[in-house]
């Protein structure tokens, strides 16, 4: 899959994008992800890529000459049968797993990595497929926002996970149907590792019993419980069994 990413700060993502699964699966040719700098699609000395907004107000907003420029050219470069322009803004839909997944099908994701005030609407009605946001709070800019995307639609793609079924018994895996699990969209239960003991603290025994039904019961009934506690609002995309409803009490 390819990424492309435009973007005020090219340098910014220097860092991000050399380490771990992601700088990983760019080694192995599983990704390409090429950044782009918006300046360098500017006509005048200055390099301007900004201005001040039409009809008054606050702060300055992203011209829509140099995205033109820059997605077109992006466009004309690589052929590409399921592509998307996606301005990341927050005013965007909130990105999702099931999000993550619809677009981890795609040959490539153009990211417009908004600034300012925002972008030329006329960027967002004639090239851009998709506004996304990552939260419901406000960044200084998109970088973050397409480094998040980027790392969130890598890790599903064919053989980036050493293990393939990691990325479908994640937290969040299963939200709001984006695959057909009975798991449903809870959030994972706990996991721990050696030591058995480490400062009084033990790990559960059941967890050492060597039972995989009663393993799966517990993990069951700990997903059960965090969901309910941290995030109560996702139970109602999981279909409850009467077995689930005794262990949740």
């Amino acid at each position: 899959m390819n990424f492309d990413v435009i973007t005020i700060f090219p340098d910014f993502f220097a860092g991000p994008l050399s380490h771990g699964m992601v700088f990983q699966a760019q080694k192995r040719g599983l990704i390409d992800v090429r950044i782009h700098d918006l300046r360098d699609f500017t006509t005048d000395r200055h390099r301007t890529v900004d201005d001040r907004p039409f009809g008054g107000g606050a702060g300055m907003v992203l011209k829509p000459e140099p995205l033109f420029r820059a997605i077109r050219k992006i466009q004309a470069e690589k052929m590409a049968s399921a592509r998307k322009v996606i301005l990341l803004t927050p005013q965007g839909k909130r990105f999702q797993q099931r999000i993550a997944f619809q677009f981890s099908s795609l040959d490539q994701a153009v990211l417009i990595c908004g600034r300012y005030e925002g972008v030329d609407e006329r960027v967002t009605e004639c090239l851009v497929d998709e506004e996304l946001s990552i939260g419901d709070y406000v960044l200084s800019g998109g970088e973050l926002a397409a480094c998040v995307f980027v790392d969130a639609v890598t890790r599903l793609l064919p053989g980036v996970l050493n293990n393939s079924s990691s990325a479908v018994n994640e937290s969040f895996a299963t939200l709001e149907g984006s695959l057909s699990s009975a798991e449903g969209s809870l959030l994972d239960y706990p996991h721990y590792t050696r030591p058995e003991e480490f400062e009084g603290q033990r790990v559960p025994e059941v967890l050492l019993c060597g039972s995989h039904k009663r393993v799966e019961l517990w993990r069951r009934k700990k997903a059960l419980e965090k969901t309910l506690k941290n995030r109560p609002d996702l139970l109602q995309y999981t279909a409850l069994s009467e077995e689930d409803k005794q262990l949740l009490g």
